[in-house]
């Protein structure tokens, strides 16, 4: 990793190149994603299955492009009793926290008979996208069902790649812990198009949730508008601030645990000490030569990794709050003091004691969060991405008649004369 000073004339130049990886795409791989979206919405199922062969290697068809209760159910009844008591406990946790969530309806009616309010609804169906790639992600598939489950939402259904035609036990394990009511054998951009458009075996949804690879994103992208998404999914990324006072291998496993995600994740560490940033350095020197996934974490470190030692801990959190990352640990004395001044970030985790990977698995917090600087103005999934809002207006004739003139006069104001009109005919008690 590099060590950087906040105060060098290259850091900014280098900050920027960090902090706008992987906004640049491939044009062709636009082209791809917009071809294979164009073509479900026209072919439907023959297409989706056309490019199910193509891109997973294996062939589907109306019979067998879902997977059925009873085979999802057997993937729980055969889970080992120690795998099956982790999704169940991480389970509750993040049932618990996303029920903190919920909001209710509300009416507000005044002295003068004007009554309004908001009406929460939950949305009819979901769509969740798990990735099926080199590892199953069950936890995934936890984070996105239960608050779907817990706003209500009718129809829960899942796409997910099936490896040979199979889907890995413990995706379908946790599918079921989590509620979800249909399961189907499909992914990558036609996954998504299927989901947006609906074909012939699967129904149109409301909202698409879920993260996924390249092609996955950019299909949520170009079908949002046409269907809900909850935010577009980048790279993994995490940033520590420390004032030095855990141990630097410490930092250097949460620094790892991230990186060993992908070759484009970001793996950031601010201190005011460089004698600390050095030590980190050995130690994820020293760290990489065990893991397993040394190749992928050794390449996002050289190409998005960094020790930036700054002049102190508020030139830090200034710099995070810039960053705006899916992740801020804060391991610094006293971090809770830290916290009212960490505007953008998906999630903060306080202290030595929690590292990301807690929340990951069973603090209870959604682990589905922005990235790529979208914690400006995204937030992490949960309950409220899978209800609407409705707006409710009552006015009684006395009330009506109060405010109605000075409607009129503002649709006329806007030259808007039937607006004008809509008013003026009941004023006048003229049909």
């Amino acid at each position: 990793m590099k060590i950087l000073n906040s105060d060098d004339r290259r850091f900014e130049r280098e900050f920027n190149r960090i902090r706008r990886r992987g906004t640049q795409v491939d044009r062709s791989i636009v082209e791809t994603v917009e071809h294979i979206l164009q073509d479900v919405a026209v072919r439907g199922d023959e297409a989706l299955f056309e490019y199910t062969e193509k891109y997973d290697g294996h062939a589907l068809d109306a019979a067998t492009v879902e997977v059925s209760a009873a085979e999802a159910g057997r993937a729980l009844e055969d889970l080992p009793d120690e795998h099956r008591h982790i999704l169940e406990t991480a389970a509750a946790r993040i049932e618990r926290f996303h029920r903190r969530q919920r909001a209710d309806s509300w009416f507000d009616r005044d002295e003068e008979g004007i009554t309004v309010g908001q009406v929460i609804r939950p949305l009819d169906r979901v769509g969740i996208y798990a990735p099926g790639g080199l590892a199953p992600y069950p936890s995934t598939v936890l984070m996105a069902a239960i608050p779907a489950k817990v706003a209500g939402v009718g129809e829960i259904i899942l796409a997910t790649p099936a490896r040979g035609g199979v889907i890995h036990p413990l995706i379908l394990a946790a599918a079921v812990i989590g509620g979800v009511d249909r399961i189907f054998r499909i992914g990558g951009a036609q996954a998504v198009g299927a989901m947006a458009y609906g074909t012939e075996s699967i129904p149109l949804v409301d909202k698409i949730v879920g993260p996924g690879n390249i092609y996955v994103a950019l299909a949520k992208k170009m079908v949002y508008g046409r269907v809900g998404i909850d935010m577009i999914a980048g790279p993994s990324e995490i940033l520590i601030i420390s004032d030095g006072t855990v141990p630097p291998g410490v930092a250097a496993a949460d620094l790892l645990s991230q990186a060993e995600h992908d070759e484009m994740a970001c793996s950031i560490l601010l201190t005011p000490s460089g004698d600390f940033a050095r030590q980190v350095k050995n130690a994820v020197e020293e760290q990489l030569e065990r893991l397993p996934k040394k190749a992928i974490a050794s390449a996002a470190l050289e190409s998005y990794g960094a020790l930036i030692v700054t002049r102190d801990l508020d030139e830090a959190v200034e710099i995070a709050n810039r960053y705006a990352p899916e992740h801020i640990e804060l391991m610094v004395e006293h971090p809770e003091s830290w916290l009212p001044r960490i505007r953008n970030a998906g999630a903060v985790f306080l202290g030595g004691f929690s590292p990301e990977a807690m929340g990951d698995y069973i603090a209870g917090p959604n682990h589905i969060l922005p990235t790529g600087g979208t914690a400006r103005f995204f937030s992490p999934l949960g309950v409220y991405d899978f209800i609407k809002r409705m707006s409710v207006i009552s006015f009684s004739e006395g009330s009506f008649r109060k405010y109605g003139d000075a409607v009129s006069r503002f649709a006329a104001i806007e030259g808007l004369d039937a607006h004008e009109r809509s008013i003026a005919i009941r004023l006048n008690d003229k049909g």
